[in-house]
């Protein structure tokens, strides 16, 4: 990706699976640069103030996804709160530009919460991308140390307007486990989701980057897993994916 200057969460999050990804066809693709205005206490991707977006990135994208033939492109990006619209316009635009290359492509893009703006999500879904995936990341009471930038109900109103504007639009989210939650939090962060009308959910073990990150307060066993993923089942989540392994993917 270095010749068309593109970064890929699978680099930046240093996550060991992106071989297989790549095989399969699948890639996720962060589009605003790898630096966050933001600084989450579980994430690798780095902090500080960003340059400004690429006007070049959606052309760049496009060639990208012809060279490794993907069928299914993520396109995601770091939380740019300098941004008027926190790079909603940039998402629609690559969005655009891979369903003008091939409308076929799947297109799932995994979005930050905008600091609450409707207008900006909109944006975002105008462009018809064919899933909305915003992750909660953690249960509301860590937000304070997790997530101090971020506001829990904002995000779960982010994912319950997208659904609103566009029925057909699949919506999905992440939680990580191990950062101290108890299980009838987890429980009831998946009703919430599951009551604005979230389509998939994925759950994993969070994984700590590095000595300077969150501590990994446990390891969830496999039972406790399966208990999440039947509880997503009564409550009717389309989709509800366990990673019992797995890294942090910003937003």
């Amino acid at each position: 990706m270095d010749g068309l200057q593109l970064h890929t969460v699978c680099e930046s999050a240093h996550c060991p699976n992106q071989g297989e990804c790549f095989a399969r066809g699948v890639a996720t693709f962060m589009i605003l640069g790898d630096v966050c205005t933001r600084n989450c206490t579980f994430c690798a991707v780095k902090h500080g103030l960003p340059a400004p977006p690429d006007a070049n990135k959606p052309e760049h994208l496009v060639e990208a996804v012809k060279k490794l033939g993907l069928r299914y492109v993520v396109v995601t990006s770091v939380t740019r709160d300098d941004l008027p619209n926190g790079g909603a316009y940039q998402f629609a635009k690559v969005i655009e530009a891979i369903r003008s290359y091939d409308p076929r492509i799947t297109v799932e893009v995994l979005i930050p919460d905008f600091q609450g703006s409707l207008s900006a999500l909109e944006v975002v879904v105008a462009s018809h991308p064919a899933i909305i995936n915003h992750n909660v990341e953690t249960v509301p009471r860590l937000y304070p140390q997790v997530r101090p930038q971020a506001n829990y109900k904002r995000s779960i109103q982010l994912v319950k307007h997208a659904k609103s504007r566009e029925r057909e639009l699949l919506t999905k989210s992440g939680l990580m486990l191990g950062l101290g939650e108890r299980r009838e939090e987890v429980i009831q962060v998946m009703e919430d989701l599951r009551g604005v009308d979230c389509d998939f959910l994925t759950i994993g073990q969070y994984l700590r980057p590095s000595v300077n990150h969150h501590e990994v307060v446990r390891f969830v066993p496999p039972e406790e897993f399966e208990e999440y993923k039947n509880a997503g089942v009564a409550m009717g989540l389309t989709e509800l994916t366990i990673h019992q392994a797995s890294l942090h993917i910003p937003r």
